[in-house]
């Protein structure tokens, strides 16, 4: 017998303590993000962690998807802390943001250009909780779902109530840390009689940063210089720390209108309305090098003082949705629809050969997009005796387009010169889902569900100026997914739940990958309008035990094998192309254990194992039998929090192992700018509540002032004080 087997059979000798009701908080609680609908702890067919409410208000959460860093199966990258615009969230296994569905209130979040999520702008203070399903879920989600579902639920006002945040922080050590960091968060909302409930909030978020982006050549300083620092590569080649392209800030404000109507008992109705707006930019960029005489060098060989400078960007979106949910006596029906308009989603590159600290050439991108989310769906709780199903049909267009101009100054990303490059698509998604949850018996429920999704890709064109072979256009083309899952949940006594599930997800290609073509130097990095989807089939078992009331413990054993994974071959030494190359396989080990003190708190821990490698790939025979890239081998966390009167203490312990940047795992060298270090990382946070509605709390983050890369210079130890006052 396989080890995957023995653990269930270990936990279940454990003997169930018997004890008084069992506490909502692990046994009633109530999750949809697994079925599509809501279904209790014992009875949900998938892996699925929640961070409630009262998890998120325990600690300094300054990005949504922080909530996110203590859970089992998920990795959080977010190297830069709040500056960072690459972050990302991935599960069980299955790399890229782009392979896990991001979901706020049930409405796709992933960009149409290249599938990634935009943290920037989900306020955690207008969260009520998250969801998160790990696992193959595009049975029931369709595309982006390979990894897992991440659902972040807004929360609804039941009574009055008027918040108010303010809070600041710095650095808190020698390291370089974020400082001047800055909040502001004020809410309003109430419930009108027993049918209207309403919800307005704005918020504010600065930070002036510190120098995380470094000045590494390859070039060694001439003779005389002084102040640079001897390094190397992420592979151990011969590398120079001459400066740094000065403190990397973060300015971003956000305000959301809710509003929730009752028209009946069985009849709900909400509406939601988001604008972000967000920038990142950089402070005065400095130089390490002194000639003799101890004057600044900017410049040296073919080292230009373009190479100090770093470039600004930022977002401006609008997002809306709606949703409105009937139950009658023998079904339950819910229509959705979100509307997500990127109206500029820019940055700004100096160039490296000619641009000054006081102006000079440079180039703008920018990438608008929009994208349409509409599903129906129909659940017919004792359509046949002992099955309920739940079936569906979903609609999803997304556009974007990318243009490049040249600048005359870099400072000045408005003073747009002439285009430089285009390149853009359409993509639209028809989807029909159906799951039966039959009931076989009072202790066993099966789950079997499918779906289709027929998609269609169209208007893909490229154009660069003055390049031989442009502007392209490519035609249209149309391509289907199958994604079947079968889950099994048993619960052979009252404390034990044993799952296991089995599907497939897909992922379709992105415009980015689709129809980005460009050309830099002698060398056309293509895109390609005929690749196909990416899959991977998966299946897990696991057991979850409660001894006694309050405790948790729970074991996982996964597998992926993905397959058609998008890879960019080099055809020659001219031309590098998408193809669906790749394949990998993946397996892994999550284990986690939680006590729950009722209201008073609670202790956790988890660990997760991931051993996953690249099986086949024509595009790189090099990465053939290596690790996938920028997946952890081991992440572990721990850590708990306390109330205790007027006062609330909490604790995060976090370790995230090595991870790859190169496909053939070259990058062995850690402590160097662009590695990816393995790293522990600890916070903890301190609260006290003279008043009733009012909490003063002090946290601290990178407690042990931890010095490590993830691809940047990662910030050092910070402190950060809020006041919040609610009534």
């Amino acid at each position: 017998m396989n080890t995957a087997a023995l653990l269930p059979l270990l936990l279940l000798a454990l003997p169930p303590v018997r004890a008084a009701a069992e506490t909502e908080v692990w046994a009633g609680q109530v999750v949809g993000v697994a079925a599509r609908g809501p279904k209790s702890a014992r009875k949900n067919p998938g892996s699925v962690s929640v961070v409630a409410r009262q998890d998120l208000e325990a600690k300094t959460v300054q990005s949504a998807d922080q909530a996110l860093n203590a859970l089992p199966g998920v990795f959080n990258r977010r190297g830069k802390g709040l500056m960072d615009t690459s972050s990302a969230v991935t599960l069980r296994g299955v790399p890229e943001q782009k392979r896990t569905l991001v979901l706020f209130d049930g409405v796709p979040m992933n960009d149409a250009y290249t599938g990634v999520v935009s943290f920037g702008g989900m306020q955690a203070d207008d969260i009520e909780r998250v969801e998160v399903g790990r696992g193959p879920f595009s049975g029931l989600y369709g595309g982006n779902a390979m990894g897992g579902v991440v659902n972040f639920v807004p929360r609804r006002p039941l009574k009055r109530e008027l918040t108010l945040k303010l809070g600041g922080g710095g650095a808190l050590g020698p390291g370089p840390a974020m400082e001047r960091m800055a909040k502001g968060y004020l809410a309003y909302g109430d419930r009108l009689g027993r049918k209207v409930s309403f919800l307005g909030s704005y918020g504010y978020k600065y930070t002036s940063g510190f120098p995380a982006d470094l000045n590494v050549q390859s070039a060694a300083p001439t003779a005389g210089l002084s102040g640079w620092e001897g390094t190397t590569s992420n592979t151990g080649a011969p590398r120079y720390l001459v400066g740094d392209k000065g403190d990397n800030g973060w300015r971003e404000a956000n305000l959301a209108l809710r509003g929730w109507y009752d028209l009946s008992d069985a009849d709900k109705l909400s509406v939601s309305f988001t604008h972000t707006d967000y920038s990142y930019f950089y402070g005065d960029p400095h130089t390490y090098l002194r000639d003799a005489a101890g004057a600044e060098v900017w410049t040296y060989g073919s080292v230009k003082e373009g190479t100090f400078l770093g470039g600004g960007g930022g977002r401006l979106q609008n997002s809306f949705s709606s949703a409105y949910d009937r139950k009658g006596e023998s079904y339950a029906l819910r229509l959705s629809a979100g509307y997500i308009d990127t109206l500029k989603s820019w940055y700004v590159t100096p160039a490296s050969a000619s641009a000054l600290r006081s102006g000079g050439a440079g180039k703008v991108s920018d990438t608008p997009a929009s994208s349409l989310n509409s599903e129906a769906q129909l659940t017919l709780p004792e359509v046949l005796p002992r099955h309920s199903l739940t079936g569906g049909l979903s609609y999803r267009f997304s556009e974007a387009e990318t243009s490049e101009n040249n600048l005359a100054d870099w400072r000045d990303e408005q003073a747009k010169g002439a285009l430089t490059y285009r390149a853009g698509g359409k993509n639209a998604d028809v989807g029909a889902y159906l799951q039966d949850e039959i009931r076989l018996h009072d202790s066993l429920t099966a789950y079997l569900a499918a779906r289709g999704d027929w998609w269609r890709t169209y208007d893909g064109a490229a154009q660069q100026p003055g390049t031989a072979g442009y502007p392209v256009a490519y035609a249209a083309r149309t391509g289907s997914a199958l994604s079947p899952k079968a889950s099994l949940v048993y619960n052979p006594i009252e404390k034990t739940t044993l799952r296991a599930s089995a599907g497939r997800s897909f992922r379709s290609p992105t415009v980015y990958e689709l129809y980005r073509t460009w050309t830099s130097g002698t060398k056309v990095y293509q895109g390609n309008p005929d690749l196909d989807p990416e899959t991977v089939d998966s299946w897990d078992a696991g057991v979850e035990q409660r001894p006694w009331q309050g405790l948790k413990l729970g074991a996982v054993y996964f597998e992926n094998r993905m397959k058609d994974l998008v890879y960019r071959r080099t055809v020659n030494a001219s031309l590098l192309i998408y193809e669906n190359a790749g394949e990998a396989f993946g397996k892994g080990w999550e284990f986690e254990a939680e006590q729950v003190f009722g209201t008073a708190g609670r202790l956790f821990a988890n660990l997760t194992l991931n051993d996953a490698e690249i099986t086949r790939n024509p595009a790189s025979a090099a990465s053939v039998g290596k690790r996938l890239q920028d997946l952890p081998e081991k992440m572990y966390s721990f850590g708990g929090d306390l109330k205790a009167g007027r006062f609330s203490f909490g604790a995060l312990g976090r370790y995230v192992g090595k991870r790859w940047t190169s496909d053939a795992n070259t990058d062995t060298v850690d402590g160097v700018y662009s590695s990816r270090d393995p790293y522990f990382t600890a916070e903890a946070r301190a609260g006290w509540s003279p008043l009733e509605g009012l909490e003063i709390s002090l946290a601290v983050q990178n407690l042990f002032d931890k010095v490590y890369y993830d691809y940047y210079l990662a910030p050092g130890r910070s402190w950060f004080a809020e006041l919040a006052w609610k009534l």
